[in-house]
């Protein structure tokens, strides 16, 4: 082995962290009730809320979480400007940031399908100390035949599942926890340009 000697002495720094996407300042990234997917209270609006975790179990603040889902017929939403909040237009696009708990939430309808599938919401989560975006889904946990039938759910162990499938509460809403690492770590999806994407799309 060659040993190489620096002509400017031995190292005096010590190595620094990577950079990573977060932690996020509100400048440039809100908007007028971005979590308001749905207009609150409205007929078929329903409550998607939970909280951000990182490795040791500590809630994680201002973490950027970004979800997309068809519409309770299971349309792929088409109307223009994703940002536009005018109180009726569903365009199944929404964000909202983690608080000092790591809780998020948004007001937004029950995704549907067409043919039967699994319904769900996809998700991106931007948090401080992760080098990448995290692609993954939030599943309904109604249909439990469609669920089984489900190709990345059947293709997962059952705690692995688990992650990837939120709780009815008594009122309706539905929660969902990320951990973005340790016990019981999301599952997180690959995104591959021009192949199926979270939304299942391609």
């Amino acid at each position: 082995m060659t040993e190489i000697h620096s002509p400017r002495g031995p190292k005096t720094h010590e190595p620094t962290a990577g950079q990573t996407v977060g932690p996020f300042f509100a400048y440039g990234t809100e908007y007028d009730r971005m979590h308001q997917v749905a207009f609150p209270h409205s007929p078929g609006s329903v409550v998607l809320g939970g909280r951000v975790f990182d490795g040791a179990g500590a809630p994680v603040p201002d973490a950027m979480i970004e979800i997309w889902s068809r519409d309770a017929d299971g349309a792929i939403p088409r109307a223009r400007g994703a940002f536009r909040r005018d109180d009726h237009t569903f365009t199944g696009f929404g964000r909202a940031f983690s608080d000092d708990d790591g809780t998020w939430e948004f007001w937004t309808r029950n995704p549907g399908t067409l043919d039967g599938s699994a319904a769900f919401y996809a998700v991106i989560v931007y948090a401080r100390g992760l080098p990448d975006k995290l692609h993954t889904r939030v599943y309904l946990p109604d249909d439990e035949a469609a669920l089984a039938a489900d190709p990345l759910l059947s293709s997962l162990e059952t705690d692995e599942r688990a992650t990837l499938v939120a709780t009815r509460q008594p009122d309706g809403s539905l929660q969902h926890d990320f951990r973005l690492q340790g016990d019981n770590e999301t599952v997180f999806l690959q995104f591959a340009p021009g192949g199926e994407d979270a939304r299942g799309e391609r």
